[in-house]
């Protein structure tokens, strides 16, 4: 038995009053109120309502200890990363190791593995494997159906997938970037409760009012609070805040606690926030996460005020797990799988004969996902498409990681480097090798040093290379996440030094193989429309 006093933060009749909290077998016993004089606020812990973990490089239960500190205490989770590259065997993997740790992971069953048929992928999911996995206690929800399109033309496999989470009751998460009028109704209609994708107050709305969930999602790369966020006084008794993708070091700065600061200091109703951020994720999934009433599970956190939200103590199933500066989460031991084969290239492997006065063009944008299509002049040298640093149209590459493949070659523009090339086999969602460079020496330098390490992040200069390894799967360390935040922070701070102007340049490149969001993206077999979902020429 255990008693724990503070300001209580009800968010359900929206009051604050000086109480006392009685915690007994993990569970709440009683809730009093009782005049002290302990400043803090104790509060229901942050929910993350749509987060990979993999793409923070840590495996679940390094993760955890972070999170902690941030006064998180669950996220959902889409294991769809490492499903990409090792299937279902991935998916246990996180839920064993998450499992093994306080933390509430609650993970999906992905539901679009692989992601499309225009790139290889290391494992594939059907609908039987989605019926297995959703008779399975462990996953929570089927995970973001990225295949609009396949919902839309009324794909039978697709269909299957969400008859299998409808017949065990649990909800699907959406992705419809963009999608608008009668197919967005068409796509909630076969029973599509959220989405994280919207990147316009109009599109939110339009969704919010057909009812979806809508998730307001700022990550390492997509960032939609600020055009999101107003939408939330009206409405945020269907709304949620979600990481989608977080970087290791932005993970060491802090996690939801920072987007609560934010809508707080725009005049928003803390308990409006709050509902968005603790509450609603639990009823949505229906979670096994305490609320802090009476008889929940003791799972709450305290913090300084609600103004900044610095987490003071954090509290799963009873158990302190966070306290002042200090995590109490403990290591926990795990095999490295992964799924590594292809071999060392060459220089020639890069070279694009052509003859062309003009090619397509990738467009990074900063901050988002979505890409533009554009059309620029050809730099040719001895019949060879070459890298421009001056008009910043520099070569790409996406490198089959499963199996010996040549390698596929496009432009992109808005990376800057004024030498040599960054890579990384974190590339969504099939996690081949991407590259962008000012050479094709460069490139397959950078190429090369990934291959060596079986997975990684890199950057090579003319005279230097440094790589971060990742030899979970080749998208997640094995080691902790102070380790892994800091070397992420010094490859981010070389690949800027090498010229690029992107704030997070390794978020953004492994974007650039994702094919379902539009509009021009580069996969191992080629060129691809995003808009008209079919590959497309280099040449113009």
């Amino acid at each position: 038995m255990k008693t724990i006093q503070g300001q209580i933060v009800d968010i359900q009749n929206k009051r604050i009053f000086s109480g006392e909290i009685t915690i007994n077998s993990g569970k709440i016993q009683s809730i009093t109120e009782k005049e002290h004089d302990v400043k803090h606020c104790i509060l229901p812990g942050f929910v993350d309502a749509h987060i990979h973990i993999e793409s923070s490089m840590l495996v679940p239960s390094e993760f955890a200890k972070i999170a902690v500190k941030h006064g998180t205490i669950a996220t959902v989770s889409d294991p769809h990363e490492i499903a990409n590259v090792l299937g279902v065997k991935g998916v246990e993997f996180m839920i064993e190791n998450g499992k093994k740790t306080p933390f509430k992971f609650n993970f999906g069953a992905p539901s679009c593995v692989p992601a499309t048929t225009f790139e290889s992928a290391g494992a594939v999911i059907d609908s039987d494997d989605i019926k297995t996995l959703m008779a399975n206690p462990d996953i929570k929800y089927l995970a973001e159906m990225m295949n609009y399109p396949g919902v839309l033309f009324d794909d039978e496999e697709v269909l299957k997938k969400i008859a299998w989470a409808k017949h065990y009751n649990k909800p699907v998460d959406g992705h419809a970037p963009g999608l608008r009028g009668d197919d967005v109704t068409k796509y909630i209609n076969a029973g599509i409760s959220t989405d994280h994708e919207c990147f316009t107050y109009d599109e939110a709305l339009e969704k919010l009012q057909k009812g979806m969930k809508i998730l307001i999602r700022e990550g390492s790369a997509a960032k939609n609070f600020e055009a999101l966020i107003d939408l939330l006084p009206e409405h945020y008794q269907n709304m949620m805040f979600c990481s989608d993708d977080k970087h290791p070091d932005d993970l060491l700065l802090n996690h939801l606690n920072a987007l609560c600061a934010r809508a707080v200091a725009k005049d928003i109703d803390v308990y409006k926030v709050l509902q968005a951020a603790c509450v609603n994720p639990v009823k949505h999934y229906n979670l096994d996460v305490g609320l802090l009433q009476k008889d929940d599970v003791a799972d709450f956190i305290i913090v300084e005020d609600l103004k900044d939200f610095k987490t003071l103590q954090t509290y799963i199933n009873g158990e302190l797990v966070f306290d002042n500066g200090t995590s109490l989460v403990k290591d926990v031991a795990f095999e490295n799988l992964n799924n590594f084969d292809t071999e060392i290239k060459t220089i020639e492997d890069f070279k694009v004969e052509s003859t062309a006065k003009q090619i397509r063009v990738i467009e990074a944008l900063e901050g988002q996902l979505v890409t533009n299509q554009l059309i620029e002049e050809a730099t040719i040298l001895n019949g060879n498409l070459v890298s421009n640093t001056e008009t910043d149209v520099l070569k790409m590459t996406v490198v089959n990681r499963y199996k010996n493949d040549e390698p596929a070659l496009a432009f992109i523009k808005n990376f800057g480097l004024k030498e040599g090339a960054i890579a990384s086999s974190v590339g969504h969602d099939s996690h081949n090798i991407i590259a962008v460079g000012v050479s094709d020496e460069a490139i397959c330098k950078a190429v090369n040093l990934i291959i060596e390490n079986k997975g990684g992040i890199c950057a090579v200069s003319n005279t230097d290379k440094k790589i971060v390894s990742l030899p979970v799967a080749g998208i997640m360390s094995d080691k902790n996440a102070e380790t892994i935040g800091h070397a992420y922070a010094e490859l981010d701070a070389f690949a800027k030094q090498l010229g690029t102007t992107l704030n997070a340049p390794y978020m953004t490149l492994s974007f650039m193989a994702l094919l379902v969001i539009p509009s021009l993206k580069l996969s191992d077999k080629g060129l691809f429309d995003g808009g008209k979902f079919e590959f497309t020429s280099l040449e113009v």
